[in-house]
């Protein structure tokens, strides 16, 4: 039966493959038990430390009472089910404005977490759809509003999320770009602290994530540039005035459009940013076996570029280094970088490497702190308020406001 014989050798082709993948990343990702995951996703919600930044402790220690395997599906569902409850309240709650924000602002982050780190399954990507939903709830009660903003864009659209300070046109503004597993709404709610200053804040998902029109792609900038073009026709914005501000992943896309946008860019901030060693294969089967981050960290990073195995993942790595785009050591807009000396998702090196060539630039390292620079002394919140915050305020001329 030679049709047999063949689809039986297809058949045991494709297992040896399955499996020689699945060992592959055995070595250089060793998941977390469950019991271990549950563990480390307990202390962090604790001591509040990323990415459970947020989150009430004994919201989680529910959620994860409720999980008993390491079903991407059963995740979603679990953190889902206590985000429900808060929209319940929420709707509850009307009048009482206050109330319902806070319900509504618990319900995104749960929702969102319950999505984290990528949409990798039918119940993460509902629990995306759902954390949306739940953050124009919170919206809709801030003032200054959030505008939702809509770019056509090459057939499809970039989606912002714009927020004018009180008092002040045309406004400086900064530019957030999302990070690997952030998400926009994340810089609209911690951009309370630029508009106190005077400074409008947007925001955007980098690509390969969220609702951004492109995959992770070494061109993928021209959607940001793109998003340049449009702020610069608003009278409300001083188009002049304005910082870049990029941070993990996402500081890659600040870091090039300083370079490419120096021009158009008063300044922009690079932190935790994967500028060229990061994307070698050496670097990547380090570093993608790290326990610094929760969970899930290949399907993360491959879903940006939209690779299906290692392999691929690999090979498309090297594509993306500054470096061999032959941008390293060009003129460039005022940088901040910013990291730690023990990152072991992103290598300092990358920072060096960025620091001593090119236009003069600034640099925040942390010698005891891992990725983004964080440490128990320097968490991520007192890095961004106390270093990253007043230099923009700097750049842009708006560092007299208060706080």
């Amino acid at each position: 039966m030679p049709g047999y014989r063949r689809l039986s050798l297809a058949t045991a082709a494709l297992a040896m493959a399955l499996t020689a993948q699945s060992a592959a990343l055995a070595q250089i990702a060793p998941d977390r038990t469950l019991d271990e995951l549950k563990a480390e996703t307990q202390a962090r919600a604790d001591r509040q430390g990323y990415p459970l930044t947020g989150l009430l402790p004994r919201d989680v220690r529910e959620a994860l009472s409720n999980i008993h395997s390491l079903d991407r599906d059963e995740w979603a569902r679990a953190w889902g089910d206590v985000a429900a409850r808060y929209v319940a309240q929420a709707k509850a709650a009307s009048p009482d404005v206050k109330g319902t924000q806070e319900n509504y602002l618990m319900a995104w982050r749960l929702y969102s977490f319950a999505r984290w780190p990528t949409t990798n399954s039918p119940g993460k990507q509902r629990a995306y759809e759902l954390a949306l939903d739940a953050f124009q709830g919170y919206a809709q009660y801030l003032d200054p509003k959030v505008e939702t903003v809509r770019i056509p864009f090459e057939g499809k659209e970039i989606v912002g999320l714009l927020r004018l300070p009180k008092g002040v046109r045309p406004a400086p503004l900064v530019f957030s770009i999302s990070a690997l597993d952030s998400r926009k709404e994340e810089h609209v709610e911690r951009g309370e602290i630029f508009l106190h200053r005077g400074i409008a804040t947007f925001a955007l998902d980098m690509p390969g994530t969220g609702q951004a029109p492109l995959a992770g792609e070494p061109n993928a900038e021209r959607m940001f540039s793109r998003a340049l073009d449009y702020l610069a026709t608003r009278p409300d914005i001083d188009a002049k005035r304005i910082v870049v501000q990029g941070g993990s992943w996402s500081g890659h896309w600040s870091a090039k459009l300083g370079i490419l946008e120096q021009a158009r860019l008063k300044a922009v901030v690079v932190q935790g940013a994967p500028i060229h060693h990061y994307f070698q294969p050496d670097w990547q089967r380090k570093a993608l076996g790290t326990r610094e981050y929760l969970f899930d960290l290949f399907p993360a990073r491959a879903s940006v570029y939209g690779a299906k195995t290692l392999e691929e993942f690999l090979a498309f790595g090297p594509r993306m280094s500054l470096k061999e785009q032959g941008l390293i050591g060009r003129p460039a807009a005022p940088m901040l970088l910013v990291n730690g000396d023990h990152d072991s998702q992103v290598p300092i090196a990358d920072l060096d490497l960025l620091l001593h060539a090119g236009s003069p630039k600034e640099a925040w390292v942390n010698p005891g702190g891992g990725h983004m620079g964080r440490s128990a002394d320097w968490p991520d919140v007192k890095i961004f308020r106390e270093v990253v915050v007043p230099w923009i305020a700097r750049q842009l001329g708006a560092d007299g406001r208060g706080h």
